[in-house]
């Protein structure tokens, strides 16, 4: 069996391609190292425990992380600091874990000779205009806004330069906005479904006009999943969906799916620098590898995982109001 090693995967997409690789690709024996920070939650992985190893610990610690990747053949880089209002608060978590940690696997990648993907986002790219038919495509120059997207920007590019510099094989995929399950509830699907769950208004910053590209969770770990089995050492693959919505579009749809009036919700304070548009272009991998979305209902998507969080609130409850006050805090 192929050893492969996923690095945050407590995390929400990180649980998430574990629970998929488990179901759909046996050929894989899997250990996860998370930190367990407030995003990483074992709960995640209860189900699946007897099934993997499980370490818990930092991908800075240059022994453990030494130690782990010479035992395993591949390793997928989910680990990450990615919530942008926690960056503005406090960015040095930030430049620690995506930066550092990335420069302590890719270490030890270099020196076990093993293969990596490393996982980022579609943020590094900055923003579009609203109304720009353009869409982000991998020779996009990186234009980052936030302290998040700004250090991914850099795990990025050290990845790159170890590529180049001392030719580890790696490839390296940037992907739109992510919704599912074990989505952690300071996100903004999550955070208003649960908002209704608790009979607590929903929030939209600002005018809600903002764009993202919405993409289910299990079309990006079955992106990622092609990358491995396809992909070009030193390539990068933009990783879409076509889902397009406004954040406005997605607070509505969700009032609606759950039988509330569509207008039910607050405006509160906008994101200092909140990014206007992101669009993904994923030409390259449909064409190059052959991969194409499986979610492209993003109502019937949002309706399922209203569903989840529904049927799942003792995983989410004990945080909620701890989650809410910290909002509040920032007229959020």
């Amino acid at each position: 069996m192929t050893k492969l090693l996923i690095t945050g995967g407590a995390g929400f997409i990180g649980s998430n391609f574990v629970h998929y690789t488990l179901k759909n690709r046996p050929e894989y024996d899997v250990t996860v190292i998370d930190k367990l920070t407030y995003a990483g939650n074992i709960d995640n992985l209860t189900s699946v425990m007897d099934k993997i190893k499980f370490v818990q610990g930092d991908i800075c610690d240059r022994e453990l992380m030494d130690k782990l990747v010479g035992e395993t053949d591949i390793v997928v880089h989910f680990a990450a600091e990615s919530h942008n209002d926690n960056s503005l608060r406090d960015p040095w978590p930030f430049i620690q874990s995506n930066l550092i940690g990335t420069a302590t696997i890719l270490e030890a990648i270099r020196k076990h000779g093993k293969r990596l993907h490393h996982i980022s986002t579609d943020e590094v790219y900055g923003d579009l205009e609203i109304n720009d038919p353009a869409k982000f495509t991998e020779s996009t120059p990186y234009n980052a806004s936030s302290p998040y997207s700004s250090t991914k920007a850099g795990s990025d590019l050290l990845v790159k330069a170890w590529v180049r510099s001392f030719g580890i094989n790696a490839t390296l995929s940037n992907c739109s906005n992510n919704y599912g399950p074990y989505q952690h509830i300071e996100k903004f699907i999550p955070r208003q479904i649960t908002n209704i769950l608790s009979g607590i208004s929903p929030k939209l910053y600002g005018t809600g006009e903002q764009v993202r590209d919405w993409i289910h969770v299990d079309d990006h770990n079955s992106a990622v999943h092609t990358i491995l089995d396809k992909g070009k050492s030193g390539e990068l693959y933009l990783i879409g969906a076509n889902g397009e919505q406004n954040n406005k579009y997605i607070i509505e749809t969700i009032l609606e799916l759950m039988g509330r009036d569509k207008t039910a919700y607050e405006h509160v304070n906008d994101r200092p620098g909140h990014d206007q548009r992101y669009a993904i272009d994923y030409t390259k991998l449909r064409t190059q590898l052959g991969w194409e979305p499986r979610y492209t209902n993003l109502r019937a998507g949002l309706q399922a995982t209203i569903d989840w969080y529904t049927e799942n609130q003792a995983w989410w409850k004990n945080e909620k109001a701890k989650i809410e006050a910290a909002y509040a805090e920032k007229g959020q």
